[in-house]
């Protein structure tokens, strides 16, 4: 079964960093894309940063500077470097990932999300 794993969420003072994974498991053949998102309590999810197959990234502009999305390709997993935290950063951070699946003798380009980790900054 496929499935996306995140791990590294944590509460920190402001300033601080923390690195968040984002693990595909299962049976895939190659990560497409990758996104983070993040939701805080009362507001709408919202688009943190993206990394395609070719390794372009995008990030909100509330995040540009400070966050860094990447990708191992080998590990099938991404990742989330976020420096210089701020309160407002508080959220629950989810990973999106469109994934090719083998299926059979062919494969097949699925959306999966992962369960999401609580990131908390203190001011």
């Amino acid at each position: 079964q496929v499935q996306l794993v995140e791990s590294g969420g944590g509460s920190v003072q402001a300033g601080g960093s923390l690195r968040l994974s984002c693990a595909a498991t299962g049976s895939i053949a190659v990560i497409n894309s990758m996104g983070w998102y993040r939701q805080a309590p009362g507001k709408q999810r919202e688009l943190v940063a993206t990394i395609s197959g070719a390794g372009r990234t995008n990030y909100a502009d509330s995040v540009k500077g400070r966050f860094t999305i990447s990708r191992d390709n080998a590990k099938n997993t991404g990742y989330l470097q976020m420096n210089s935290l701020k309160p407002e950063d508080t959220a629950v951070y989810l990973c999106n990932a469109n994934l090719n699946v083998p299926y059979y003798t062919s494969s097949y380009n699925s959306d999966y999300w992962g369960q999401g980790t609580q990131v908390t900054v203190s001011s």
